[in-house]
């Protein structure tokens, strides 16, 4: 019989974290590390290490102690913060959380888009300050959208947006034809160029080389005047500066921002005091019951690499994400 395999679990405390883990407790021995320094103890001798916070940054630190590593499931959708050179060069399997999220976010962003279509962030305002401010809203029927980034959470907003009769096109790495769930996919090179014929630009790009401040002045300016940007993918590809002048100056109507370059957003953030901009604390793709669900794919896969099988979602570390 073999031996149980030991697996580390980053940002976590104990098994009460990790709800419906105790289905493993007697496959596996669980691990927890919450530091460097309780991960440079628990890394050698481990050949499956689980990212339970998608935010930690450790591993990178801890690196030369993971001599026994086989696989990291990282539940996430983004692995930019365990994409690190000492990893991407080595024969480490890692997975993500594609899949979890998606609906989740989906109706985030349909939320989102209703909320600046119909002005509800003035309506509240108005309600606190028991101001009577009747105005006319716009429709979202038949009204346009780009959605940056053609991977499974891109096309979970593409089907629910169509489904409210908005017309919906991606961008993604190469230009495609039309398929289920876009009218057409341009390719990120044509962003540019395309930017000015969509009433709302929804960004949901992991963070790559590439995408590293894909939106600044320059797209800001080629939106329409009448457009609104959303961005639940990732804060750092978007420049914040750039994105608070081109509201104040009028360049976009609007703009809902559920990711930040900085997390928790600083006090003395611009973003907190800019009209016309939403801002949500990173929430769009957790739900009642999310962690579960994340608990239930690592066993799935858990499962599968005990078994000597394929693994679900195993990310192309060259370019940051899982291949369609």
């Amino acid at each position: 019989m073999n031996a149980r395999r030991n697996v580390v679990v980053l940002g976590a405390k104990g098994v009460a974290d990790l709800p419906g883990s105790e289905q493993i407790e007697n496959e596996v021995n669980l691990r927890f590390a919450n530091s460097i320094e309780q991960l440079r103890q628990k890394l050698p001798g481990s050949e499956i290490l689980l990212g339970w916070d998608f935010r930690a940054d450790e591993l990178s630190a801890a690196w030369d102690y993971a001599t026994d590593l086989a696989w990291i499931h990282w539940c996430g959708a983004g692995v930019d913060a365990v994409l690190f050179p000492g990893l991407k060069q080595s024969k480490v399997i890692l997975t993500n959380a594609r899949g979890v999220f998606d609906r989740a976010m989906a109706e985030y962003v349909l939320g989102l888009v209703i909320a600046l279509a119909k002005g509800f962030p003035q309506t509240f305002s108005a309600q606190s300050s028991r101001t009577w401010f009747y105005r006319l809203s716009e429709m979202i029927e038949d009204r346009s959208a780009l959605i940056v980034g053609t991977g499974s959470i891109g096309r979970a907003i593409a089907r629910l947006l169509r489904n409210v009769s908005m017309r919906v096109s991606g961008v993604g790495r190469s230009r495609r034809p039309a398929d289920a769930d876009f009218d057409s996919i341009f390719a990120i090179d044509e962003l540019d160029q395309v930017l000015g014929d969509f009433d709302f630009v929804i960004s949901v790009v992991p963070l790559t080389d590439k995408t590293q401040g894909l939106f600044s002045q320059r797209q800001f300016s080629l939106m329409r005047s009448s457009a609104r940007f959303i961005n639940v993918g990732r804060g750092a590809s978007v420049h914040e500066p750039a994105l608070v002048d081109a509201l104040r100056q009028g360049d976009i109507a609007g703009a809902a921002l559920d990711v930040f370059i900085c997390e928790p957003l600083p006090d003395d953030s611009p973003l907190w005091t800019t009209d016309n901009l939403i801002v949500s604390p990173h929430i769009s793709g957790d739900y009642i019951g999310h962690k579960e669900k994340l608990v239930e794919q690592f066993i799935d896969n858990l499962r599968r690499y005990l078994n000597g099988e394929s693994l679900c979602n195993e990310v192309d570390k060259s370019v940051g994400f899982v291949r369609s």
